[in-house]
């Protein structure tokens, strides 16, 4: 048998010592020189007061039956039996499909889950609805909507520039000068989807600080990049025009790589053109973008020649790009580094998420990982991930999106599981009132999340320290295995077992679990995978015993190098086998809002314009440091940085002071769209006129039946916008907001976010289903 205690969380491996049924203290995993403080969160986990306990089914919905309404999320909850639960949600299912069509289904499921291979949530769930005829379905993700379409677009692919991103090894030996849009953050690097066991990040930033390179660190926040780096704090949002003013200086002081841009590029020219200002008349020099961020243009232009002058990694952070015509921002990162003319050279080119998750840097693996089958999906009806509102609230209604016009489908059913988008999406009132326009919300889930309490079927599930399992990342070099910690709490289970038995009920049971135990699938995809490989792995049970398994990885990789090497032999997916830095499709969509080259858009929530007079302060809704999303939220590392029970809030100094809110106080945060409690931190670690507030923290309205109460637990997507980054990918931009802040006086209103809801047993005389 494996050690029971060892297992895998999206933020490293551990050693847990497990009593009474749960997690009591854990151990980080030996082979890793720089554990993620995450770990902290996991005792306590299993038995959390926030678990579901039973099946669980919403009173209006039991009572009423299917159909639209406004009481999700504040509605109690009736407890019924597995086997009612599964009656019910089998024949809703069965109705939905055969009245609307598959289509009517909308498999959301977004969101990381556990970071097992076979008890992935999203895995499970999308093989049942695969065989169930299909649903509506998402493309990319909240964390890089933007990245996802327009990076295939402008150099052919998109996993690459993470998977096959320059290693750390490289850039510690190679690299003189990190410019760091976004900055390079640890916290971000502690993750990966898949499980970590190495976390090099911070290792990697010091070794190029010890053989004498710099980091630039272009950021608002200081603590954006960990160690010591110079530090340039511009007007949030305005990246896009520092770097073009980088540009124009190597443009037109000779320093643009004229072979490197003929040979590897397309579309230069045409670039240049709006660089130089040539047809608009507005040249994109350092003054002109000294104007729009506040930075010196001596310094600069300075940059530039320096960046011109070493071997220089330009890096973009996926933060950039979660804004309104974020498309431009990795976009015109390439640029920058393609005018330099170092890509495909070791330590110099492109990096899109260094510091963003625990992949960028890391050597990725020669083979594939295990991998439950999912089958084909016989609807091809999708959405932008971050487009679920508009979907549920216009449906039939047209829109744009990657050079297509696609129609939103007549959703009736939301079937969700592994994922809390109350934590990711933009404006909740707007999307609490988007859920409220469907006949039915499926939710699994271990815990009571805000996703949970506007659900009709909440399916208690295990956490993945309940069931065996094992995971990997595709750049990572161990495959662990998870063996349960403890057995299942309450009612719960693992949804392949509620999965086998709806589709049991709905006539394909055989066809899903193809008659194994989960056990046996664990052995199956195990030994499916090992008979493939072109080296030797050991066999199921000598690895489950061991507790891992180490693979090869390549080493050495420096992003685009072989494309740099042969151009010809090595194309890019592009249309022109080249990098694009003038797109002809894009152009030829004809969007106002994504041009066919990099472009500075003004932003509409940001200090340079308008809604400023109303709301003066940008706030940066960052990643927390304390745990992952949303994931944990009532774990010791995040209970332990609340203030007054609240998500803290940072402020500079200056501003703190002008409102006369001092640390450790409550202030209302808000503007047009919403409000929030929070907890002042004062931090000249930012710059005045920025606060920060990070995402995560479970979404807790004061008044639940008011889709507009204020969070009064500091959710700052209660203020956000819900549009997309431009017609082109629409994806998430709730990174940046417009607020005012004022200090709450009022009584404190109690914080009952990981608090369940009303759980009703069934009365005695009223008949269950069944009868």
């Amino acid at each position: 048998m494996a050690n029971p205690s060892t297992s895998l969380t999206h933020w490293g491996a551990f050693t847990a010592d497990v009593r009474d049924g749960d997690i009591a203290s854990v151990q980080p995993f030996a082979a890793d020189a720089d554990p993620s403080p995450l770990l902290g969160n996991l005792a306590g986990s299993i038995r959390h007061s926030s678990r579901v306990q039973s099946p669980s089914i919403r009173r209006g919905w039991l009572e009423d039956g299917p159909g639209p309404t406004t009481r999700r999320g504040s509605d109690e909850f009736v407890a019924v039996s597995w086997d009612e639960l599964t009656e019910l949600l089998a024949d809703e299912l069965r109705r939905i499909v055969d009245s609307h069509g598959n289509e009517a289904i909308y498999g959301g499921s977004y969101g990381w889950a556990s970071a097992g291979r076979f008890h992935h949530a999203q895995s499970q769930v999308h093989r049942f609805l695969k065989m169930l005829g299909g649903y509506t379905f998402s493309r990319h993700s909240y964390s890089l909507g933007a990245t996802g379409v327009i990076m295939p677009r402008v150099v052919g692919t998109h996993d690459d520039l993470f998977q096959r991103s320059t290693s750390w090894d490289v850039v510690a030996e190679h690299t003189e000068l990190i410019v760091a849009f976004g900055g390079i953050g640890v916290k971000n690097a502690a993750v990966n989807s898949g499980g970590t066991t190495e976390h090099p990040t911070r290792h990697g930033l010091q070794r190029v600080r010890e053989r004498g390179g710099q980091i630039v660190s272009v950021s608002p926040l200081r603590d954006d990049t960990t160690g010591d780096s110079e530090w340039l704090a511009p007007v949030p949002g305005t990246d896009v025009a520092i770097m073009l003013g980088l540009a124009y200086v190597l443009a037109t002081e000779g320093l643009a790589d004229r072979d490197f841009l003929d040979r590897y590029s397309t579309g230069y020219p045409r670039f240049e053109r709006y660089l130089l200002g040539l047809d608009d008349g507005v040249a994109k020099s350092p003054g002109w973008a000294a104007q729009i961020s506040d930075l010196p243009a001596e310094t600069l232009v300075a940059l530039a020649r320096r960046m011109a002058a070493a071997r220089t990694l330009v890096t973009v952070s996926w933060s950039l790009q979660r804004v309104r015509h974020g498309e431009q921002a990795p976009w015109m990162g390439l640029t920058l580094a393609a005018m330099l003319g170092q890509i495909g050279v070791p330590g110099g080119g492109f990096g899109h998420g260094y510091g963003s998750q625990n992949e960028v840097g890391m050597a990725p693996l020669r083979c594939r990982l295990p991998t439950l089958p999912q089958g084909l999906n016989p609807v091809s009806t999708f959405i932008p991930v971050a487009a679920v509102s508009d979907m549920l609230l216009h449906p039939g209604e047209d829109f744009d999106y990657n050079g297509r016009r696609l129609t939103y489908p007549d959703v009736k059913c939301v079937y969700w599981a592994g994922g809390n988008p109350f934590h990711h999406h933009q404006n909740l009132p707007r999307l609490r009132r988007a859920l409220g326009r469907v006949d039915t919300v499926v939710v699994h889930d271990p815990y009571w999340t805000a996703m949970a309490k506007h659900a009709d079927v909440v399916v208690p599930s295990t956490t993945p320290f309940e069931r065996d399992d094992y995971s990997g990342s595709r750049n990572d070099p161990r495959l662990m295995a998870m063996p349960a910690l403890a057995e299942p709490y309450a009612q719960s289970r693992d949804d392949y077992a509620t999965f086998s038995a709806m589709a049991d009920r709905l006539g394909f049971g055989d066809e899903f679990t193809e008659g194994r135990t989960a056990r046996e699938w664990l052995v199956h995809l195990y030994e499916t995978w090992s008979a493939q490989l072109d080296f030797e792995v050991p066999g199921f049970e000598e690895f489950w015993a061991a507790g891992h398994v180490v693979l090869p990885t390549e080493d050495g990789l420096s992003l685009l190098a072989d494309f740099r090497a042969d151009p010809v032999a090595h194309r890019l997916g592009t249309p022109s086998g080249r990098i694009e830095i003038f797109s002809a499709a894009i152009d030829g969509f004809g969007y106002d809002d994504c041009a066919g080259h990099p472009t500075w858009f003004e932003p509409e929530e940001w200090l340079g314009g308008p809604r400023a007079q109303a709301y003066p302060l940008h706030l940066l809704a960052n990643q927390p440091a304390t745990r992952l999303h949303g994931q944990l939220d009532g774990g010791k590392t995040s209970v332990d940085s609340k203030i007054h029970g609240r998500e803290p809030i940072r402020l500079h100094p200056e501003d703190a002071g002008t409102r006369g809110v001092a640390a450790g106080e409550v202030v209302r945060v808000f503007n047009d769209r919403g409000s929030c409690l929070a907890g002042v931190v004062v931090d000249d670690d930012l710059r005045p006129g920025v606060v920060q507030l990070s995402t995560g923290a479970w979404y807790d309205p004061q008044d639940p039946a008011d889709p507009d109460a204020m969070c009064v637990h500091g959710n700052p997507n209660v203020l956000t916008a819900d549009v997309g980054t431009s017609s082109l990918a629409k994806g998430c931009t709730g990174a940046h907001v417009l607020v005012e802040v004022e200090r709450f006086d009022g009584p404190l209103p109690p914080v009952r976010a990981h608090q369940p809801p009303t759980i009703l047993g069934r009365p005695e005389g009223r008949p269950s289903v069944a009868d």
